[in-house]
């Protein structure tokens, strides 16, 4: 399968409003993201602008970590955020990844979406791992993180 998608859900108790400003700036990424504590030395640079459209991640590290570039496309106040996020290590990859904030009881239901397709030699990485069952747990792992890290700002 050359295109894919990866998607995950949790519902976090509190507002959309609360929420929104971690993952609306890349410089509260390192509260909640699964990967930044992947490689202690990993290099970061924030470029653009503080939060929203034109904000921009660039980072570099060990194998584990590799490197790439994120960037804010499209940011609408406690509903969505849009991403360009593009890797150049360990595979160069183009993934669109996009973050809902949706009202439900309880909270507030975030989804964190991931596309992609694969391409050259990651075509062949395919064959043998499937890209849900490679970072589904890491957006699992990040959600409930992001959890906590609004938790942690109510408090």
């Amino acid at each position: 399968m050359s295109t894919y998608e990866v998607r995950r859900s949790a519902v976090i108790p509190a507002s959309a409003e609360e929420i929104f400003p971690l993952v609306n700036s890349f410089h509260e990424w390192t509260a909640w993201s699964p990967w930044e504590n992947v490689d202690p030395g990993m290099s970061r640079r924030y470029f653009g602008a503080d939060s929203g459209v034109g904000a921009g991640y660039e980072w570099s590290g060990n194998r584990k970590a590799g490197s790439g570039t994120m960037e804010i496309v499209e940011s609408v106040p406690s509903r969505e955020i849009k991403v360009r996020l593009q890797f150049t290590k360990p595979f160069k990859a183009l993934n669109p990844t996009s973050f809902t904030f949706t009202p439900a009881p309880g909270g507030t239901e975030v989804t964190w979406r991931m596309t992609g397709e694969n391409k050259g030699p990651a075509k062949l990485f395919a064959l043998f791992m499937n890209m849900d069952k490679l970072v589904g747990s890491d957006f699992e792992r990040g959600l409930k993180s992001l959890s906590s890290a609004v938790a942690a700002k109510k408090s």
